[in-house]
């Protein structure tokens, strides 16, 4: 019988605990996130996202290392939509210098089972910019099938930018996962 690899990451609920952290890691990935998003990065900006956080409308996740506690990403699950539709949009971004690594797969493996364990969300989807390789194989990688391609989606950085749709449903989240 083979065993599960020890996690490599936790979920944490955002608080001010981690502002300097945060900040110190926005500053330091804006050559990754650039010119896919732009990230929370004044005291304010932060301190808005702790807020939103705890509304009925998002979930937002720090993923940090078990090991040392470092901040490596955030995943937010934003838009909650629930009666007939149980859905909500996805958003994530890794930090340096832990983009890479697989942290951000595992992180949101995790979140993937609160969506549809704790959350009762039946669909997730996620809107990546075509040139986002990596973001492709993030989501491609965890079970996420593309549904189609909206011109000029998303205002980032100033400009309206193309995205594919990608999307999961709680029936092709492998339910051996759910609830663990």
């Amino acid at each position: 019988m083979r065993s599960r690899p020890a996690a490599r990451v936790t979920l944490e609920q955002p608080t001010r605990k981690r502002e300097a952290e945060f900040l110190e890691r926005v500053q330091a990935s804006q050559r990754l996130h650039h010119p896919w998003l732009k990230a929370p990065s004044t005291r304010e900006q932060f301190r808005d996202l702790v807020v939103r956080a705890r509304g009925e409308r998002h979930a937002t996740f720090f993923v940090c290392t078990v090991a040392a506690s470092e901040l490596v990403g955030v995943i937010n699950v934003n838009e909650i939509v629930r009666g007939l539709f149980q859905s909500a949009y996805l958003g994530y971004y890794a930090f340096e210098p832990f983009s890479r690594s697989g942290y951000m797969s595992e992180g949101l493996a995790l979140v993937l089972d609160q969506a549809f364990g704790s959350l009762g969300l039946h669909r997730l989807e996620a809107n990546v910019q075509p040139g986002n390789l990596p973001s492709i194989r993030l989501v491609s990688g965890l079970g996420f099938r593309r549904e189609g391609h909206s011109p000029r989606y998303l205002k980032i950085a100033g400009r309206w930018r193309d995205h594919e749709r990608w999307a999961i449903l709680a029936d092709h989240w492998p339910k051996k996962r759910r609830g663990r």
